[in-house]
């Protein structure tokens, strides 16, 4: 197995790769496309220099995970920074256990894909597109559903992706009872966000939600997905009852303090 980064040589064999799963390689293909010189890619190689694994690196703290274990290990010796947030495969959570000092957040999410077609919509609840003037009351909604994981969430960081977002939100009482948000691209979209706020649960204004943003993703793309904590039983229901299918797990974990010497793997 032999790691090397990504260069416009091994470039076609990386796209090739990365489009024949879309869903497993979202993250690779939408950084590598909108901003590629904060974007690093290395590949574990076979002998045949067939593609084993890979890993991103984005900005330098966002770090996607992708192949079988030897692969990841491999890739692994080539992570060089202080903390980062790390999505894997459930079977990658024991090397970045092992990589770094501490793991502040671990969480197990499934990744729902939807095709255009097999939606069932269930709009019941009228909403409006929201935008940057909404930006504060969409951070503390956010915060507010679920203050462990999303602390530093803030009205900038909103703003900032507003351009490439799509919000949508319901009202009572003149305030944001639940809102979602998506990034929709020709190629491929994705639910980002969901929250609705404690005292507005269990009124479908979730499922109302993510229905309205499948309407205006499947007017440019074929394809959804959204990603969910895995032990998120209302969340699951309410996404399957609009057509999403369990496609795959993962973890996600926020971590810090690289191990100098960390455990080698054997496989």
């Amino acid at each position: 197995m032999k790691v090397l980064p990504l260069d416009s040589q091994l470039e076609p064999a990386f796209w090739k790769h990365v489009y024949r799963d879309i869903p497993h390689y979202y993250f690779f293909i939408l950084d590598m496309t909108d901003d590629r010189a904060s974007t690093k890619i290395w590949l574990a190689l076979n002998e045949q220099n067939g593609i084993e694994g890979m890993m991103m690196i984005y900005e330098k703290k966002m770090v996607q995970l992708r192949g079988g274990v030897e692969a990841a290990n491999a890739l692994l010796v080539n992570l060089d920074v202080e903390g980062a947030e790390i999505q894997g495969l459930q079977s990658h959570k024991s090397l970045v256990l092992d990589k770094f000092e501490k793991v502040d957040l671990a969480r197990s999410i499934d990744l729902m894909t939807l095709r255009r077609g097999e939606q069932t919509l269930r709009i019941r609840h009228s909403m409006a597109r929201l935008s940057l003037a909404d930006a504060e009351e969409i951070a503390a909604l956010i915060r507010h559903a679920d203050p462990e994981w999303w602390r530093e969430v803030t009205a900038k960081r909103i703003a900032d992706g507003m351009p490439e977002r799509l919000w949508l939100g319901i009202r009572v009482d003149d305030q944001l009872a639940s809102i979602g948000g998506a990034r929709l691209d020709d190629w491929s979209s994705c639910i980002t966000t969901v929250a609705t706020h404690e005292a507005h649960r269990n009124k479908g204004y979730a499922t109302s939600i993510v229905s309205a943003l499948l309407d205006q993703i499947f007017r440019r793309s074929q394809l959804a997905l959204i990603y969910v904590e895995s032990d998120n039983v209302p969340a699951l229901r309410a996404y399957s009852r609009v057509g999403f299918k369990t496609r795959e797990g993962y973890f996600v974990a926020r971590a810090h303090g690289p191990r100098r010497n960390p455990a080698k793997h054997r496989t």
